[in-house]
């Protein structure tokens, strides 16, 4: 399973429990957490919590979370990885959040180009979906950039407090033109 990748500007490194003190941050905004399917962190142990669930998907390979670094700074500036990883039917679910200094400097673009690679090079997956609210305009215009294409909308999919919410469905296949 990978464990770390690079692009020309981040190192994307599975999580460990140490970064919780810098990932805990960006849990803890709403801003970034608007359109995640997690309640925004008040306390660090819940990044500590987190973190750990994560690796435990890892270790029995139902998903895969990398933070993201910064090669210039050093920092953690976000983390993004594959949900629902589904070797059976070599298809994956990926995710991704920055923290909100790094909105707007092409960094999202990089990191989902990179996990795209990473599924479809050297994990030899042949489907990748993203799940996005309709109101998170940002990421679908991401996913829309790389070539992912908008398959339907899944109505009252997720539940959050007591609102249900609709999530609309992208994909892209290895057989797509990219």
């Amino acid at each position: 399973m990978l464990t770390e990748r690079q692009t020309e500007r981040l190192v994307m490194r599975q999580v460990k429990a140490e970064d919780a003190e810098s990932l805990f941050p960006i849990w803890s905004d709403p801003r970034v957490t608007q359109f995640m399917n997690i309640t925004t962190f008040s306390h660090k142990n819940e990044a500590v919590n987190m973190i750990n669930y994560l690796n435990e998907l890892a270790e029995q390979q139902q998903a895969l979370r990398f933070s993201i670094i910064e090669k210039k700074s050093g920092r953690i500036i976000g983390s993004c990885g594959y949900h629902l990883l589904d070797l059976k039917n070599e298809k994956t679910e990926i995710g991704y959040e920055l923290g909100y200094p790094y909105w707007r400097k092409g960094y999202g673009t990089e990191v989902v180009k990179d996990l795209i690679d990473a599924a479809f090079l050297e994990l030899n997956l042949h489907r990748i979906e993203a799940k996005v609210e309709p109101n998170n305009v940002n990421s679908i215009r991401l996913l829309e950039k790389v070539n992912f294409l908008y398959e339907g909308t899944l109505r009252e999919s997720e539940k959050s407090g007591d609102t249900y919410s609709d999530l609309q469905l992208y994909s892209l296949l290895k057989t797509d033109s990219r």
